[in-house]
Parts: structure tokens; sequence; C-alpha cells
């Protein structure tokens, strides 16, 4: 790929969501850390090694670190992106155990809202590569 086309091309509309996601991973990642860190931990799954408290401040970190890179990084914004796309398939299992567990969270409280809520972390993942042009990129260097 050349110098010319290191950068995936950026229309309005990605950069909007991109930073809108970015923004939405700072204040998640931040609610991690304070006042939303007990429901967090009805989402980490009993196979986790960690502790479930452990656990949340960490991915908190990797969610404010990914919404940082989001919105300043130009450079990177591909890697982020797909870096971002693969944080939301490892977190997904959270999600599954807080359905199976019957776990109540961020008002999350019968199954049915808590399977609908599975349906948009494909949607992250696709945002995440769209937004930061990631899948364009890939396609356009095959």
């Amino acid at each position: 790929m050349t110098k010319k086309n290191a950068y995936p091309a950026s229309t309005t509309g990605r950069t909007i969501a991109r930073v809108l996601l970015g923004s939405i991973l700072v204040f998640a990642g931040t609610s991690h850390l304070t006042f939303a860190r007990k429901d967090f931990q009805a989402q980490v799954p009993d196979f986790v090694p960690l502790s479930p408290d452990a656990t949340v401040l960490a991915s908190g970190v990797v969610e404010i670190s990914l919404g940082s890179a989001l919105l300043l990084s130009r450079k990177h914004r591909t890697t982020v992106g797909w870096i971002a796309a693969t944080f939301f398939t490892a977190i997904f299992p959270g999600n599954i155990a807080q359905l199976v567990n019957h776990r109540d969270a961020f008002g999350l409280d019968t199954d049915t809202r808590r399977a609908v809520r599975l349906v948009f972390q494909p949607v992250l993942v696709l945002w995440a590569l769209w937004s930061t042009g990631a899948w364009l990129n890939r396609r356009r260097a095959k």
C-alpha cells in the first residue's frame, strides 16, 4: 500500500460515528471505574480468572484507551478500529453470562431485555470497523 493510501477515506459521517463511538467508550470506561462498577461486575463471566472487580477495572482502562485512540489517532485509525472490534467481540461472553445467569444490571431485569441487548454487540463491532475505515482499508488492500 502506498503512503498516499495509508489513511482510509474519511467522510463526515464516518468522522461523526468515530467521534461518537470514542466518546461513548471513554464515558463507559470512566463509569467502569466509578459509578457503574457494580453493574459491570454482573457481566463478568464465572470463567474469568480475575475477580469481577479487577476485570471491570481493567476493562474500564481498556475502554478509555480505545475511546481516546478513536478520538485522537489518525495514523493508526484502522488498527484501532480492528482492536476495538476485537474488544467488542471479546467482551460478548459477558453479555451472554448476564443473560444465562439472570443477573440484573443497567435496567436489564428480564431475560427478554438481556437477550435484546445481545443484538447490539455485533452493531458495535460493525460501527468500529466502518467508522475507522478499517473494513474499507482491508478491502482496498486485497
